[in-house]
Parts: structure tokens; sequence; C-alpha cells
């Protein structure tokens, strides 16, 4: 009896390895293949690295420039040394971060090499995603700063280059209420420099206009609107330069043929200068665009870079992990 009864028990211890052995495989086999706890930590490691170096690079470059000529790096040494320190800063906290990724991942048993290649490559690649999208959380307006800055450069230098310089307009050229012409403002900016320069008496002349300041106030208001509607139009009508001519013949001692000629003058010299203006401001615009392209493609290929170093150094993190 007890010959049969003692195989009996060594079949159940065996089948009771077995099933242990099933469970513990069925077990690790529902188990995720991703170590967050590695993940995030690997991410956070590389958000501080990145943020150190930030204010790095932020002391260093603020050091290197200088308002005063001839002092300081110039603009294009400046644009160049900003985009290496950033794909710099980029590598180091995505290796930091990946590596720890991969090294401090579970260990996992039982899986093939070419599995635990993927899994680890994976691990960096997430913790580069968890790091990259952090940092740009805490980052968002300086990240927005440098991609809009092309665009709100092109809105507003275009568009507010002739405002800028039809300012005086705005303030002298308003409608005044009937009875109130005398609280028209003087004329401001580059058109009331011009607007003024029409009534200017020569070396010598003394001015004959002995109207209250309130009507001439109101004289000069009205000339900026003519101008500021021939500015509009792209010409002076022949009607406006007879009108704005007698307006500066009464002020002045000029006859009306010159007064004329001089209202013409000005208005060419008037429209010169808003011309320059607006081909600065277009300048000005392109060059904010054509650096705002490359500062968008530079972060593209440093984070890129920081994608695919960050992957490769889980890999070798998680070799020695397993070793």
């Amino acid at each position: 009896m007890s010959a049969i009864v003692e195989p009996n028990r060594t079949l159940g211890d065996r089948d009771g390895y077995a099933g242990t052995v099933r469970d513990n495989v069925a077990a690790a086999a529902s188990r995720s293949a991703v170590s967050w706890g590695a993940v995030f930590a690997g991410a956070a490691a590389a958000a501080a690295l990145s943020l150190i170096l930030l204010l790095l690079g932020t002391g260093l470059g603020l050091s290197s420039v200088s308002p005063w000529a001839a002092e300081g790096v110039d603009a294009s040494t400046f644009g160049v040394s900003t985009i290496l320190w950033i794909t710099f800063m980029s590598l180091a906290s995505s290796a930091v971060g990946g590596y720890l990724a991969g090294r401090l991942r579970t260990k996992w048993t039982g899986v093939h090499t070419d599995e635990a290649y993927f899994r680890d490559t994976a691990h960096g690649m997430l913790a580069w995603a968890v790091a990259t999208l952090g940092t740009a959380a805490l980052l968002t307006s300086v990240i927005g700063s440098i991609l809009g800055a092309g665009v709100q450069a092109g809105a507003s230098a275009v568009g507010g280059a002739a405002q800028a310089a039809v300012g005086g307009a705005t303030v002298a050229g308003t409608q005044a209420e009937p009875g109130q012409a005398g609280q028209a403002g003087p004329a401001e900016g580059p058109m009331g420099y011009f607007v003024d320069s029409l009534f200017r008496a020569g070396a010598g002349d003394d001015r004959r206009d002995d109207r209250p300041a309130e009507q001439t106030a109101a004289s000069v208001a009205e000339v900026t609107r003519i101008f500021a509607n021939g500015i509009r139009m792209g010409s002076l009508p022949n009607d406006d330069v007879r009108y704005v001519g007698e307006v500066v013949a009464q002020r002045t001692d000029l006859s009306q043929q010159q007064a004329e000629q001089r209202v013409r003058e000005v208005f060419m010299n008037l429209q010169t200068t808003l011309n320059d203006a607006e081909t600065k401001a277009r300048e000005a615009a392109d060059a904010a665009r054509e650096a705002s392209a490359y500062a968008a493609l530079w972060l593209f290929i440093s984070l890129l870079a920081g994608a695919f170093i960050a992957s490769w150094l889980a890999t070798f993190g998680g070799r020695l992990r397993d070793a």
C-alpha cells in the first residue's frame, strides 16, 4: 500500500509545481512591459537638467552681448551660439533621461533579446516624450514667442509703419465738433513735421497770419487731414494743392504759385519718407520671419536628435541592468 501512495504524492507535487510555473508565466505575460516609474524618473531628470542648462545658457548669452558698439559678440555669432547650445542642451538632457529610464526599469526574465531591445528603446522614447511635454508646458510662453515672432512681426511691423507715419493725422485730423474747431490738437509725428514745414517763413520774411491761435490750429488740422487723404490715395489732387497753397500763402510771404510749389515738394518728401519707412518695416518683418523659421527648424532638429539619443542610451542602460 505504501509503495502505491508514494508515487501518487510525487505526481501531486509535480502537478503543483507545474501549476505554479504556469501561474507565474501567465502573470509575467499579463504584466505591462512599460516600467512607468523608470520612465517618469528619467523624464524628471531630463526636464531638470534642461532647466539648469537653459538658465546657464541664458546667463552666458546675456554676459556675451553688450549695448555698446564694438563690444560683445555680433548678432550672427550670437545666433549660431544659441543654436549650438540648444542642441547640446537637448542631447545632454535626453541622454541622461534615456539612460536612467533604461537602467531603472524592472528586470525582464524570459524575454527575447530583440524584444528587450525594443522595450528599452520604447522606454527611452517615452522618457524623452514626457520630459519634452513637461518642459513645453512650463515654458509655453518662451516657445510661443520664438515660433510666433515672425507672424507677429509681419502683422504689426508692416501695417504699423504707415500708421505710425500718419499718426499725427489721428490727433490733429480728428473732426472737431461744430463750434469747437479750436480744440483740434497739434499735428504729431512725421506727418506733423511736414505739415509744420509748410508754414515756415523764409529768411527775413515775416508771417502775415494775424488770426487767433484757435483758427491757426484748425488750419493745421485741416491741412493734416488733406495730406493724410492724399497719402491714402497716392497723390494730392490739384484742388487740394490749390487750397493748401492758399492757406500757406496767407500765413507766409509766399505767392500763390510759390506756396503751391512748396505744397507739392513737401508732399513728395512726405511720400518718400513713408515709402522708406514701409520698406524698412517690410525688411524687418522679413528678417523676423526668417529668424523664426530657422529657430523652428533647429528646434525640430534638436528635439529629433534628443529623441534618438534618449532611445539609444536607454538600450545601453537596459543592457547594464540585465547584465
